[in-house]
């Protein structure tokens, strides 16, 4: 099966049982300490699993689901309302107040975009909430791509692997590979735009 930094994903999941998935997917939506988490070869491996009767698709994908969209909107509150303190002085180790303005300029014109792809980047996923937060983006355009991001991402994953794994009964024995394949493809169009509007932070 799918290892992570020397974890059996599978072994692990079926330990820690629908309110571990929860956790974790919960974490990397919008924890800063869950962006090393393993959320797509977690999603699928969760779905490749359901399609072998360990855990059940019906109560999984609303599980993923829920968990991802507060996860991002915990990120969100967070950058809302402890984000901009970084930014009271002018000047600070990190940061300088116009990545504020920066920040808001970006989500105020590519916002709608950057939640959803940001779901198919590692790490990026779990600080994309939270820069909206800071960025001031509005709660509902937020919210509204907030859900569409989670049901491509976590539903849609966690699908792919559950009818790979009823379609191909060998599907186990390539399951890394097909990870990682996903996981490549999928961050594409997201790096791709990306790099597309990467001119935005450059300006003033």
């Amino acid at each position: 099966m799918t290892d992570f930094l020397g974890i059996d994903l599978a072994a692990a999941i079926k330990a820690v049982g629908y309110l571990g998935l929860f956790g974790i997917v919960f974490a990397e939506s919008g924890l800063f300490i869950g962006f090393f988490l393993p959320g797509d070869s977690l999603l699928f491996t969760a779905g490749f699993l359901a399609s072998q009767g360990f855990l059940d698709i019906l109560i999984l994908l609303p599980v993923c689901f829920v968990a991802a969209v507060l996860g991002d909107n915990f990120g969100y509150i967070f950058g809302k309302k402890i984000g901009p303190a970084f930014f009271n002085k002018e000047k600070s180790l990190l940061f300088h107040k116009e990545y504020l303005t920066k920040a808001s300029e970006f989500y105020e014109k590519h916002g709608a975009k950057t939640i959803v792809l940001a779901r198919f980047l590692p790490v990026v996923r779990t600080f994309a909430p939270i820069l909206a937060g800071v960025g001031n983006m509005r709660y509902q355009t937020f919210l509204f791509y907030n859900f569409i991001g989670a049901l491509l991402w976590a539903v849609g994953i966690t699908l792919l692997g559950y009818y790979l794994g009823r379609a191909m009964p060998d599907a186990e024995k390539y399951i890394l590979q097909i990870v990682l394949a996903i996981v490549a493809i999928s961050s594409l169009p997201s790096i791709y735009h990306i790099i597309k509007n990467r001119e935005i932070f450059r300006k003033k």
